[in-house]
């Protein structure tokens, strides 16, 4: 009997030390898979920060080439538009996955990048994926149409989104906000063949799906819908920045947020904005800026519902949008452009004589 125990705790034993070396095995691994993934974050961000600096040092002559290349690219864009309206969803896709990329790397540097987590990331990635995925498809095109005209559009406007040809930050913002809605104002206006499939059987020729489907159906999928989509993100959002990643947002004030960007420029110039978000005082600033965000979130996709069934109202909606971003940016090159290259100036003048000192002690 004894003999037979001996046996069992021994194989118990055994038992126990195979799988104390699994489990060892399997803990080396997760290690060294997570120091790779850390070093391969690390030489990419070291990357970023190169790319950067080489831009910052040739800054001039980026303004120029950039300034140059925006208003070709601008006069051809308007000729595709009009000679070839179907082919702007393409132009699109085609500056989405190359300038989004872009700018994470310069947003990188800049410690902006969790402005990629914003609401106009979220809503242009859905967009894309329709259109590459999913072009036919009635519901998914009615829910990214409300997130293009509705808060990434008036976002253009109420935040101040300014064309300016010098500026690739400024031209890629602009177009974040406009493009999606001329995409969908050639496809639903400019080019009817992208309807054909939709169009419910029986249906005469020449009418389009909106026109016919009950009002409640296109407020279930131009409003309802996309809200709870948009409630979702808001949920992600608030995790990722709010919890996971509040540790890091704490050690770091220099780390840009949408909040921490606007409340700084809000404070700044004391404006409604600003005193309005600290009605229930400043611990609760953030809590007024998510609800205002909401508001605004609800009125403008409330507002898709007439445009998505009028084509004079979309038509002065592109127009509308297309006139702010060129004011703004007209603003911005005599307003704030001087003040910016005076604070730069400014900023050489006080570290040459630091570096001066620096050559000197040496």
């Amino acid at each position: 009997m004894s003999t037979t125990e001996d046996a069992a705790a021994e194989e118990n034993s055994y038992s126990q030390r195979r799988f104390s070396r699994v489990k060892q095995r399997l803990k080396d691994r997760s290690k060294r898979v997570a120091q790779t993934r850390e070093k391969t974050k690390e030489i990419l961000s070291k990357q970023a920060v190169l790319i950067a600096k080489h831009a910052e040092e040739h800054e001039s002559f980026i303004t120029k080439v950039t300034h140059f290349l925006g208003v070709f690219s601008y006069g051809a864009f308007c000729f595709i538009l009009g000679a070839r309206p179907q082919d702007v969803r393409y132009i699109y896709v085609l500056f989405y996955i190359t300038f989004v990329p872009l700018r994470w790397i310069y947003y990188r540097y800049k410690k902006w990048h969790y402005y990629l987590l914003d609401f106009c990331y979220y809503a242009n990635t859905i967009f894309l994926i329709m259109l590459l995925f999913f072009p036919r498809n009635q519901k998914l095109f009615m829910v990214t149409f409300s997130f293009a005209e509705g808060p990434l559009a008036w976002a253009l406007i109420v935040w101040r989104c300014s064309l300016v040809f010098s500026s690739v930050d400024k031209i890629v913002s602009v177009l974040i906000h406009l493009l999606p809605g001329v995409v969908f104002f050639t496809i639903c206006w400019w080019d009817p063949a992208f309807f054909e499939a939709m169009h419910p059987e029986g249906s005469a020729r020449g009418f389009s799906w909106r026109h016919i489907e009950n009002k409640s159906f296109l407020c279930r999928w131009l409003f309802t819908v996309p809200l709870i989509a948009y409630v979702l993100w808001q949920v992600l959002y608030f995790l990722i920045v709010d919890v996971l990643r509040r540790q890091r947002l704490l050690k770091d004030p220099e780390v840009m947020t949408s909040y921490r960007g606007l409340s700084k420029k809000a404070q700044k110039a004391n404006n409604i904005w600003w005193r309005f978000s600290g009605y229930l005082g400043d611990q609760n600033r953030l809590l007024m800026y998510i609800l205002l965000q909401a508001i605004f979130t609800v009125a403008t996709m409330a507002l898709t519902v007439p445009i998505f069934l009028s084509y004079e109202l979309h038509l002065v909606f592109q127009i509308l949008k297309v006139s702010a971003a060129v004011w703004n940016g007209g603003q911005f090159l005599v307003e704030v452009m001087p003040r910016q290259v005076v604070l730069k100036e400014k900023k050489k003048l006080m570290v040459a004589p630091v570096q001066e000192n620096e050559h000197q002690d040496i």
